[in-house]
């Protein structure tokens, strides 16, 4: 596997769980089950992907400033989650700012998908891209096992 299929993969659980959030109630468990879901998934994604995809390419002059604009749209979801934490889930406002993280998601996994990947696939040789995989795939996978249970907005 290559780092473009890897990040994908995770690319379509964040896809899934946005279209699915979108459909439950104010004050559902669903909701709360799935919003702890959503940004669990957005953190662990954000941090492995900065690490293993992103920072060999911001050093390019190809993809600087690619990975400096995908960095920076982590920055502004982590934003909105930060606002979401803190807002009452059942309140319109709360509605609005998920909408526009969503919208902000499915922006930056089209930017990643059809026009970063092409991109970096001009920078990394194939054996690069399979090796940023196992090591995206590794840093996704000990960050999901070790995620806290209790942290604000996430009780």
């Amino acid at each position: 596997m290559k780092i473009y299929e890897a990040i994908k993969k995770d690319h379509e659980i964040q896809r899934d769980l946005c279209n699915k959030i979108m459909k439950t109630g104010a004050d559902s468990d669903g909701r709360i089950k799935l919003w702890k879901e959503l940004k669990k998934e957005l953190e662990v994604h954000e941090v492995a992907e900065e690490r293993h995809f992103y920072e060999a390419l911001i050093d390019t002059d190809k993809m600087q400033e690619d990975a400096r604009h995908g960095m920076a749209e982590h920055h502004e979801m982590d934003e909105l989650i930060e606002e979401l934490d803190n807002s009452d889930m059942s309140s319109a406002h709360w509605l609005k700012t998920l909408g526009q993280l969503i919208e902000k998601v499915n922006h930056h996994l089209e930017d990643e998908e059809k026009d970063f990947f092409k991109k970096a696939k001009e920078v990394y040789s194939e054996e690069k891209a399979a090796t940023l995989a196992d090591k995206y795939q590794k840093t996704v996978q000990e960050y999901r096992e070790s995620w806290p249970e209790s942290i604000p907005g996430n009780s």
